[in-house]
């Protein structure tokens, strides 16, 4: 299979094809998010997803969650330079695949550096959602090997997805709530924290990038959703620190 990659723009963006439409969100206090939701045509979107679909040696671990042990609910795959810091979350450390594994990954890595002048991506997490059971809770990628601003690009493809994010509450008005804010059921949490709430709707193609102090300040998550019975395919490219 080939691909002969060209990122392409609404109708609003220049005839060339050099310029995206961007939804650009400031969120205030150096944090923002870019939504671009047609990063890609439809048709070359499909063929990388069938490629990644069939290629990509998907993996289902055990992860830790409030100290149980439990099957993480989406599968991944995590691909890597090998002399870079080795990822580890909620107590899993995946395997490292490299670059050179996956030489097509590349095109995407590319495409996406080109879209946003000044990045460095050098790693690539893949998950994959086999329907609207499949999900991530709410989390930041706050870990010391992305730094203190790092920036995330998330590709997705298949299956249009709802991608939420929600302000951090300030520790103190954490402190003596008998749930934390994670455990607290979706709706609550939005009737009670709605001007810091947003919602973007990932489809097929779509590019959205967080930025600045996103990960310090607010958390993300992609809920369980019963009407998302096909697949989706995720991609978030990321700079680690040497």
């Amino acid at each position: 299979m080939s691909f002969r990659f060209k990122a392409v723009c609404d109708s609003s963006a220049s005839a060339s094809g050099e310029e995206l439409k961007k939804q650009v969100v400031n969120l205030g206090d150096g944090s923002e998010v870019v939504h671009i939701s047609r990063f890609l045509p439809l048709a070359e979107s499909w063929k990388w997803f069938d490629y990644l679909d069939k290629e990509i040696p998907w993996i289902r671990p055990t992860i830790r969650v409030y100290g149980r042990s439990c099957v993480q609910p989406r599968d991944m795959c995590y691909v890597s330079s090998p002399e870079l810091m080795e990822l580890s979350y909620s107590g899993y450390q995946p395997h490292t695949h490299s670059w050179d594994d996956f030489p097509r990954l590349r095109e995407l890595l590319d495409a996406v550096r080109k879209a946003l002048p000044g990045s460095r991506f050098n790693s690539v997490l893949l998950n994959r959602y086999k329907g609207g059971g499949d999900y991530v809770s709410w989390h930041a990628d706050d870990e010391k090997l992305y730094g203190l601003t790092p920036e995330i690009a998330s590709l997705s493809f298949g299956c249009e997805r709802e991608f939420l994010l929600r302000k951090k509450k300030p520790k103190a008005a954490l402190q003596g709530q008998g749930k934390t804010a994670a455990e607290e059921p979706l709706s609550k949490r939005l009737k009670s924290n709605t001007i810091d709430q947003h919602s973007f709707n990932l489809k097929h193609g779509s590019l959205l990038v967080m930025r600045g102090y996103t990960q310090r300040d607010w958390l993300h998550s992609v809920p369980k959703r019963a009407k998302a019975t096909e697949t989706r395919i995720n991609l978030t490219f990321r700079l680690i620190m040497q």
